[in-house]
């Protein structure tokens, strides 16, 4: 059983490492303006986005608890702060922890 958890945090590190590694050897020839960095750079975000809808939409664990319309709520009073705060990532997510938990234990 050792040997068989010890095969697997091998086989894992060395994908996760040997993907890191090929990134930075890579990085060199890309240009940030080309298509193709703009192409996965709007993939990373689209499915950053998703992520976060399905989260919203159909909350697993304690965040079910919590009705939709206060999570909706929540997501667009931080968007509201993220422009606020010029595209300023950390007040939107200590806030939205803030918010939500001052709402869902008022209501």
């Amino acid at each position: 059983m050792a040997s068989n958890i010890l095969i697997v945090i091998f086989v894992t590190s060395l994908a996760t490492y040997l993907s890191r590694f090929l990134g930075v050897v890579s990085s060199e020839r890309i240009k940030e303006t080309s298509k193709m960095f703009r192409w996965f750079n709007c993939l990373a975000y689209s499915t950053l986005a998703a992520l976060i809808a399905r989260i919203v939409i159909f909350p697993l664990g304690s965040l079910s608890e919590v009705d939709l319309l206060v999570r909706i709520f929540v997501v667009t009073l931080c968007i509201i702060i993220f422009f606020l705060t010029k595209k300023n990532l950390v007040y939107p997510t200590i806030f939205s922890a803030i918010i939500l938990s001052l709402i869902t234990s008022f209501v």
